[in-house]
């Protein structure tokens, strides 16, 4: 018998889907979950020439809201400090405009993947 996937695992496989889909949008891949202290980033992307910060984000149940609900503005702030330590180690980067995208999936919607483009702007 199969073990039940793991939170770890569905996550992998949300970013992977959520990967597909934006490339299937033209969207090119520059980094899979860039690390430092500050947090975590899950796609860094090129949209022709603006840098595109990905948080993918999945929800099973949507008891607690939805998953694009579940960026609240801690999760923002980590995701712009992040950006920022990203953009210092890759200066002609830092040259090209920038945005925050969510990619939201709900297990229980009819919609699977929802592309919240420039989630974080005014």
């Amino acid at each position: 018998m199969a073990s039940p996937p793991t939170k770890r695992r569905l996550g992998a496989e949300a970013e992977h889907h959520a990967c597909q889909f934006l490339q299937d949008q033209g969207l090119r891949l520059l980094e899979k979950n860039y690390y430092c202290a500050a947090g975590e980033i899950d796609l860094v992307m090129e949209h022709g020439k603006t840098i595109v910060f990905v948080e993918v984000r999945m929800r099973n149940n949507p008891r607690f809201g939805s998953a694009a609900e579940s960026v609240d503005w801690r999760k923002q702030k980590k995701l712009q400090a992040t950006a920022q330590h990203y953009l210092q180690h890759y200066p002609k980067q830092a040259k090209q405009p920038a945005r925050f995208d969510v990619i939201a999936m709900n297990q229980t919607s009819q919609t699977p993947i929802q592309w919240i483009k420039d989630a974080f702007g005014a």
